[in-house]
């Protein structure tokens, strides 16, 4: 049996958990959870690094012993270090205004056509090569670092980017699986704060002694360290007809592929091709997912999300509906009045009530879903016999079967800590556990773990309405 610990830092909370990982087990607890979020400083939102740092500490530090420790978060944010290895402030959150318009600038370098023929990537006003584009200390750094890496930085010593998360900058060459360093020198970031690129299973080092706290020589291993590239490791698939929705603060709609799409119509429709671990791709669109949602909670005060839901289920259907990626919806604020203004500027009376504020948001996250997931079995040529929904949005009953409604295939949905699992699968069989592929790995996660099934119901004439009304025609 083997016991290992998985560092999970989402955009909302982070969490240190507990895995033991044997013959016919795996098993998971919670050892510590604490609070994630952006701290403005001034004009500028940021990341508080050194408290995610120190939380990881206390929750391992309460793990007792253990063989190994992973590391995954979200992407394209990252550390700058200096010629001594010092952090040279904190991260800036990928939510921060200072990117504002710098996209259209890189664009007029490189092309979103050349762009997305050597990464594969979604455009997005926050992917890491704009964040260095509006870098302000760029001149002094020596290393670029992703968030999972500078902490196992800060754990080992050593320097290294993990290539699911090196695949989100848009600096990776999609194909080569190397960093571009003609892409580097055209959008002026300098080759040598890019970091050898390393696999997931790989022992990046050990835990240094004194330095910690922990006990020194406990092996550091790169897992998927996007923390959706190790949630689709979790996906209990018991083929490759399937997609996935890993569910949280963002939705990341997509398939898993032997190779990248990159044709015009796969840019077009900003579907991004990042690494998966054993060399996959997810190919897979960003939609907002429930962050709208959890920013209406904290404005409205509202704790008791069961209640919210059980509210909203019986609120009538298609009463109000909103793009949920409209960008006003990015940036944290007073959600439930921008819904209101969004709602007046598409002609719609906003909605008069909480329960219908919360049925909007979900309606609209599942036509959403249902849009992405048709465009992506078309743009790829996959057929889809069942979507997974993974992750914490796993527990929303009512948006699972809004999802299955829409998308008009049965929803399995779990597990809830699906970037945990898939964290600890491949730590397991980095220290010589049977999983030699991913089909096992994921027959692990089904066999241990319950799934719940939804099933479509509804007329999905009135989805096709409800798409129109938001998006239009096709």
């Amino acid at each position: 049996m083997r016991r290992v610990a998985a560092v999970d830092l989402g955009a909302s909370s982070g969490r240190v958990m507990l895995g033991s990982v044997g013959d016919g087990t795996l098993e998971l607890s919670e050892i510590h959870r604490f609070w994630n979020g952006p701290v403005r400083l001034c004009d500028t939102l940021h990341w508080d690094v050194l408290h995610l740092y120190h939380s990881m500490l206390s929750g391992l530090a309460q793990a007792g012993p253990i063989d190994s420790i992973g590391i995954d978060s979200w992407a394209v944010d990252y550390g700058l270090l200096d010629t001594s290895g010092r952090l040279l402030g904190n991260p800036i959150h990928y939510r921060d205004s200072r990117t504002d318009g710098v996209m259209e600038k890189v664009l007029e370098r490189v092309s979103a056509a050349e762009l997305y023929e050597i990464t594969g990537l979604q455009q997005l006003p926050f992917n890491t090569i704009y964040q260095l584009a509006a870098e302000g200390l760029l001149g002094q750094a020596e290393t670029l670092l992703m968030i999972p890496d500078l902490l196992g930085y800060w754990l080992t010593g050593e320097v290294g980017a993990e290539r699911t998360n090196a695949s989100t900058t848009q600096l990776y060459d999609v194909r080569a699986q190397a960093w571009s360093s003609e892409l580097a020198e055209r959008v002026g970031v300098s080759m040598k704060l890019l970091p050898e690129l390393r696999d997931p299973g790989t022992v990046l080092g050990t835990v240094l002694p004194d330095a910690t706290g922990l006990a020194a020589g406990t092996p550091v291993i790169a897992v998927g360290s996007h923390d959706t590239a190790s949630s689709v490791v979790a996906v209990p698939a018991a083929d490759e007809r399937f997609a996935y929705i890993s569910s949280g603060t963002w939705s990341l709609v997509g398939l898993e592929l032997d190779s990248p799409v990159l044709t015009a119509e796969a840019r077009e429709a900003n579907f991004t091709n990042e690494g998966g671990v054993d060399g996959r791709i997810r190919f897979l669109k960003n939609v907002m997912g429930l962050w709208i949602l959890q920013e209406c909670q904290r404005v409205w005060g509202a704790d008791d999300l069961p209640a919210l839901l059980r509210e909203a289920a019986g609120a009538p259907p298609f009463a109000v509906l909103i793009d949920p990626d409209a960008p006003e919806f990015l940036a944290p604020g007073n959600m439930p009045q921008r819904i209101g203004e969004h709602c007046r500027a598409s002609g719609q009376e906003p909605p008069q009530s909480r329960a219908a504020a919360v049925r909007c948001v979900l309606e609209s996250l599942a036509l959403a879903y249902r849009r992405t997931l048709r465009s992506a079995q078309t743009i790829a040529d996959r057929p889809v016999d069942v979507l997974h929904v993974i992750g914490g949005g796993s527990q929303n009953e009512l948006l699972c079967q809004l999802t299955a409604d829409a998308c008009g295939l049965p929803v399995l949905a779990g597990p809830v800590e699906a970037s945990a699992l898939g964290n600890i699968l491949v730590q397991a069989r980095a220290l010589g556990e049977p999983l030699p592929d991913l089909g096992a790995m994921r027959a692990l996660v089904r066999a241990t773990h319950r799934l719940r099934r939804y099933e479509p119901q509804g007329k999905p004439a009135d989805w096709d309405a409800a798409e129109s009304r938001v998006f239009g025609t096709r």
